[in-house]
Order: C-alpha cells, then structure tokens, then sequence
C-alpha cells in the first residue's frame, strides 16, 4: 500500500512540473525518512522521473541512493539482487520504453554495490549505459536559484 503522504508528494510534483530542491528536502526528512517500505513506493519514484520535467539535481543521487537501500540491503536475501527483484527493477525502470539517464544510473548503482546480481539487471544496466554513449539525450534540470 503507497504511502499517503507519498502519494501527496507526487501528486504536487506532477502539478507543479518540478521537484524543487526543497521538495527532495521534504521528501528525505518528512515523506520517507526511513526509505522505502515496498516495491510500489519504488515504482511510484521511478514514475515520477518521466512524469516530472523539471528536476532538481539532488533527487537522482537520492533516488538512486535510497533504490540501492531498499534493493540490496532491505530486500532477502540481503546484498543479492535474486532474478525476481532484477526483472521487476528493469521493468520499472524500462517502464516499456526505455530508460532514462536516471535510471540507467539506478541500475548501475544497484548492481555495483550488489554482492551478486541476477543477469536480467546487469544487461538492463549494461544496455543503458550503451544507449547513453550512442546517443546521450538532453537532461533538463532544475536550477536552485
């Protein structure tokens, strides 16, 4: 079950067309100070990385950070990414079209810090990481004023 207050927040984001600095602020102090308590709450953040066209700069490290928590350290058993968890990251972070810079960036955080990946994760990684050199896509970020 998604987290109310999760809910909220991606609810104002998509409104608004931004994540402020302060808003990854709100979302590491107040939304989801001790990480992610399942898959959906995953799924509802990596969402919102295409939904969301503006972005500040501190949500990527933060989502990757927190994805790596829950992924290698939260889920059984703990730093293996099982063939389970690894096709349902790589579909939600495909998202049926491909992944973005971020979530390639996801993928590869996941699997470095891993003791042991299934393959499905590490060719997803492997592949964003191809499609970003062969044809890098511009990122739009939201400058902090």
């Amino acid at each position: 079950m998604i987290n109310h207050s999760l809910q909220l927040f991606c609810n104002h984001a998509v409104a608004a067309g931004r994540i402020t600095l302060a808003d990854v602020q709100a979302l590491m102090r107040d939304v989801l100070p001790d990480g992610f308590l399942d898959r959906d709450e995953v799924d509802m953040l990596i969402a919102l990385d295409r939904a969301v066209p503006q972005i500040d700069p501190g949500f990527g490290p933060y989502l990757a950070a927190a994805i790596v928590d829950f992924t290698v350290w939260g889920e059984r058993p703990t730093g293996t990414i099982d063939a389970g968890t690894a096709r349902w990251l790589a579909a939600s972070l495909r998202n049926g079209t491909g992944p973005t810079l971020l979530a390639g960036q996801i993928a590869q955080a996941v699997v470095r810090e891993a003791q042991s990946c299934d393959e499905a994760l590490i060719a997803f990684a492997l592949e964003a990481n191809r499609r970003r050199a062969a044809d890098p896509a511009p990122v739009e970020f939201l400058v902090a004023a």
